[in-house]
């Protein structure tokens, strides 16, 4: 081994490139929304696993602000070394590229996908007050009054807003849409009586629907969830395929080194499979993803195609 290091040493490898010596400090994770929301859960129980499996401190750091464009642009810069990672979604890496005049950066350019975390189902939940049991009612009370519901998102560009804007092309209603810098403070409004509706990751709202504090109309997935067996899919109630989840992964400043990259998929892998993870997951009915940086970039691919062309259906804008 020491005569193989000082052979890279010699021809000007360094064993950063190699993946050998990373990681050699603790790896900042930076997560593009306020905590309390659903990506803040998916990414403190991965960075838990990761740091066991990597021998060093993954912590995870909140950067909201402009539809997650903050933290991409500031880790679109950071060294690539391995030591910054994001998490990306479904907004920053399929809607954003496409629903932004002036986007910043190119995703696919700037940025290497190292693994898919998990995908969860979004729910459209209503305050108890919302005179609407189901998804049917909501959408009559929604016509009766074009513009009358408000609903919360974690902000701009955030699946929770990209869930309600699809849902309204496809049923013809209006809403007045409340952006927030993540879904914690979201929920504090809806709670609070001050937006009535919101289409969000299920890990977040579980605990307020448990608690009777909101009412689940209808989830986005293409399969109910088995922790909500009585509340309908959005195709089961008149909207046939119908599809909505929010996913995530980890991603790396575009020129960080192939052995790095493969570590860190390896390591979030294995991760994945842990007890700790998978318990956590099924309990959030969050699926677990996993597999390769090339077929994290595939999925990628197909995502964008997918919003590409819901968004050229909507004309969403995100300003």
């Amino acid at each position: 081994m020491i005569r193989k290091l000082l052979a890279l040493a010699l021809a000007g490898v360094s064993l950063t490139a190699t993946g050998q010596q990373w990681p050699t400090k603790p790896v900042r994770f930076v997560v593009p929304f306020a905590p309390g929301g659903t990506s803040e859960i998916v990414a403190r129980a991965v960075a838990q696993e990761l740091s066991t499996a990597l021998g060093q401190t993954v912590f995870v750091e909140n950067k909201p602000g402009g539809a997650g464009v903050i933290a991409m642009t500031e880790v679109s810069k950071a060294d690539p070394d391995g030591h910054t990672i994001i998490l990306g979604h479904v907004g920053t890496l399929a809607v954003n590229p496409y629903a932004m005049p002036k986007h910043p950066y190119d995703v696919n350019k700037e940025f290497a996908p190292v693994i898919l975390l998990a995908r969860v189902p979004n729910v459209l939940a209503v305050a108890p007050d919302v005179p609407a049991k189901t998804l049917k009612e909501f959408v009559a009370l929604a016509k009766a009054k074009p513009d009358s519901i408000t609903y919360g998102s974690a902000g701009n560009g955030s699946s929770g807003h990209l869930a309600m804007e699809y849902f309204m092309a496809e049923s013809g209603i209006k809403a007045t849409h409340v952006p927030y810098k993540g879904t914690g403070p979201m929920l504090q409004d809806i709670l609070g009586g001050r937006v009535q509706a919101t289409f969000t990751g299920a890990p977040a709202l579980m605990g307020q629907i448990s608690a009777g504090k909101l009412r689940a109309l209808a989830v986005g997935s293409h399969e109910r969830m088995v922790s909500l067996p009585n509340v309908p899919t959005v195709a089961e109630s008149g909207y046939k395929d119908f599809e909505t989840s929010q996913w995530y992964g980890i991603l790396v400043p575009a020129k960080t080194p192939k052995a790095i990259i493969d570590k860190l998929a390896a390591a979030a892998d294995k991760a994945l499979k842990s007890s700790g993870i998978t318990a956590k997951f099924a309990k959030d009915d969050a699926r677990a993803g996993g597999g390769t940086p090339e077929q994290f970039t595939t999925f990628i691919r197909k995502e964008q195609a997918t919003w590409k062309r819901i968004i050229e259906k909507t004309g969403l804008k995100i300003e």
